[in-house]
């Protein structure tokens, strides 16, 4: 049985976002076990320094780090990640793990300041998937959804026509 694991940094407060989240999570329960790991970001000053900025990032990095599961493939969402050229293109790719015996997928969704260096070094995969900005906050629901489109294609679901 896939295993997904999503960890991210803060949590989601908006009851619109929790229910796409939801539901998309729902969804993706009939192709794996889906579970979530909540880091509590680290608060910072209200005009944060480079430095301050960095020893949060450095701080929430290292919980990500010891949340992972052994062994999983690790997926870092971030804005200098690898794009697709289409849902497809990134169902073949997690499918190609998957085949290749990786039963547990994680993805990491950092804080509205991105992920620590040593998160993004860890990450099998950088994960980009797109180049507008988006709400820190939206990427969660956007992420279950993405992920539910790849299984459902793999599995030759109807879901992403």
């Amino acid at each position: 049985m896939n295993v997904f694991h999503i960890i991210t940094v803060g949590r989601l407060r908006e009851d619109y976002f929790r229910a796409a989240a939801a539901e998309y999570e729902k969804r993706l329960s009939a192709y794996g076990r889906v579970t979530k790991t909540e880091i509590s970001p680290k608060s910072l000053s209200d005009n944060p320094s480079a430095g301050e900025i960095a020893s949060a990032l450095d701080a929430e990095g290292a919980m990500i780090l010891r949340a992972l599961p052994k062994g999983a493939f690790v997926t870092a969402m971030c804005v200098e990640g690898r794009q697709f050229p289409s849902s497809e293109a990134l169902a073949e790719r997690l499918g190609s793990e998957l085949d290749a015996g990786a039963s547990e997928l994680a993805f990491i969704i950092g804080s509205s300041y991105g992920l620590s260096e040593s998160v993004k070094a860890r990450a099998d995969l950088k994960l980009s998937l797109s180049n507008l900005t988006f709400p820190h906050t939206m990427m969660q629901p956007i992420l279950y959804e993405v992920l539910y489109r790849s299984m459902s294609l793999l599995h030759g679901g109807r879901y992403h026509k």
